[in-house]
């Protein structure tokens, strides 16, 4: 079933609305294809920097930069016709300063055509998610696990198992509604700590290995769809596997090339039969 009836983008204030209505669904996307496979079924596509880790191979998100999120936002605005596209802000990009985040995230829009970026942090980062939503850029917030706080955070464990660490995390929460966000990802967070943060907050939250109680739920494709198979985090359900189609396919083509069995006749392009036009005897 389509994410919109009449075949308009959903809005980011149209994803504040559905709070309350119906659970929101997001998927990433980082290409034309697979955007235009998921769009008819979502109501948001992340151009996640995941894209690091998937498509580029790289051990975490940090080496991600502006120039790729970029590129890859293009892409998705390509093969998106209903879905709210929003666009992660890379490590880097935002932290130096309000004004900083607000020169990328403008050149994020500008540039791709996106509908609003997401930035990571909590209280910490609300005054810039004022300053940007303030001057008419649309921020999704992300709290809890947060990727590009790896190092500091200690590793990609679930978060809010103290008191006083399920304490901050609902302060940023808190923190980072207040300042204007759209929506919050809630990542890899203890489920009691979530369902309370999701009853409590007005705008709608977007777990990923948080809570069934979340507004809405969020992916990594690939994962989903089982091609992405190095690391399995509990919080995914493989839907498909299509690393073995894939794997089994290429097997198929290999075997058939080898065998001379593929290109067959059907496959190649051979010139009409030339009529004898000559005149006889």
């Amino acid at each position: 079933m389509s994410a919109t009836a009449g075949g308009q983008r959903i809005t980011t204030g149209r994803l504040q609305a559905l709070k309350g209505e119906r659970p929101v669904v997001g998927l990433t996307a980082y290409t034309t294809p697979i955007a235009r496979l998921l769009d008819p079924h979502v109501d948001f596509l992340l151009v996640g920097d995941s894209l690091g880790m998937v498509l580029y191979g790289m051990d975490s998100t940090l080496g991600v930069t502006l120039e790729m999120m970029i590129a890859h936002g293009r892409a998705v605005m390509r093969g998106a016709a209903q879905a709210c596209v929003i666009v992660d802000m890379p490590f880097g990009s935002y932290e130096e300063s309000p004004a900083r985040a607000f020169a990328n995230a403008a050149r994020l829009m500008a540039e791709t055509g996106c509908s609003g970026v997401k930035l990571e942090g909590g209280a910490e980062m609300a005054e810039t998610v004022r300053f940007l939503v303030s001057r008419g850029i649309p921020v999704m917030g992300h709290i809890g696990l947060t990727p590009q706080a790896v190092n500091t955070l200690g590793g990609y464990r679930a978060r809010g198992r103290s008191e006083a660490e399920a304490q901050k995390i609902a302060a940023d929460a808190a923190a980072i509604a207040g300042a204007g966000a759209c929506a919050l990802v809630i990542e890899g967070t203890m489920e009691p700590l979530a369902r309370e943060i999701s009853g409590a907050l007005p705008v709608p939250t977007i777990g990923i290995g948080a809570s069934p109680a979340c507004d809405g739920q969020i992916l990594v494709s690939d994962d989903m769809l089982g091609l992405f198979g190095d690391f399995r985090p509990r919080f995914v359900k493989r839907y498909a596997r299509l690393d073995e189609a894939v794997s089994e396919a290429a097997a198929s083509y290999a075997a058939e090339v080898r065998a001379r069995t593929f290109p067959g006749p059907e496959h190649v392009f051979t010139a009409p039969a030339r009529r004898d036009t000559g005149s006889g005897a």
